[in-house]
């Protein structure tokens, strides 16, 4: 977003506190059944890094950085992306270009107005950029953009903290969505292996 007031260099080292964090406290090596039934012989939760001071701070910097100038929301599918949406909005107020966040139920709530998005009400045709702690299939991020445009929003983009390169990109792709990681599971492991082995 042009109108924040980050530098590059405060980037920059957001970006490798965030590689770091991911690396020795999201990444773990085993055998595992993923949320999409594919067993895997890694795992990657983001959650202990994006409930961290440090990990929030730089996934909303680094997100706040990568969003169009026209988009009004991020949003996100409960519970990996509600800490990435507090942390995008909460740096939007402190770099003076406030965006409001959306949360995506997984379930439509089953009282009051039975509603599957939570947050202030925006104007049809608002322009809303997802928000994605690990990208695999891709479909958990395409319910929330399929809730979203359901509501009148308009999505045209995704972002993820990591994409583990198992079809999501080509998913949204054939969708007319753009899609942008902060990292790839590859540039995670490769870290991972580098403290490792030092």
């Amino acid at each position: 977003m042009n109108q924040s007031q980050l530098t590059n260099n405060h980037l920059n080292r957001s970006k490798q506190t965030l590689l770091h964090l991911l690396a020795t406290e999201a990444y773990q090596e085993g055998e595992f059944t993923l949320s999409s039934g594919q067993k895997s012989t890694y795992y990657i939760n983001c959650k202990p890094v994006s409930l961290s001071a440090g990990g929030s701070l730089a996934i909303g910097n680094l997100f706040l950085n990568l969003l169009p100038e026209d988009v009004q929301a991020v949003a996100g599918l409960t519970l990996g992306a509600d800490p990435l949406v507090t942390a995008v909005t909460v740096a939007s107020a402190y770099n003076n270009c406030p965006i409001s966040g959306l949360i995506i139920r997984k379930q439509a709530k089953g009282h009051g107005t039975n509603a599957y998005l939570e947050g202030k009400q925006l104007p049809p045709k608002t322009k809303v950029v997802v928000l994605e702690d690990v990208v695999t299939t891709g479909k958990s991020a395409l319910f929330a953009v399929e809730k979203l445009q359901t509501a009148g929003y308009e999505v045209t983009q995704i972002l993820a903290i990591v994409d583990r390169e198992q079809g999501g990109k080509e998913l949204y792709q054939q969708e007319g969505i753009e899609f942008q990681a902060l990292f790839s599971i590859a540039e995670v492991q490769a870290y991972a292996r580098k403290l490792n082995n030092t």
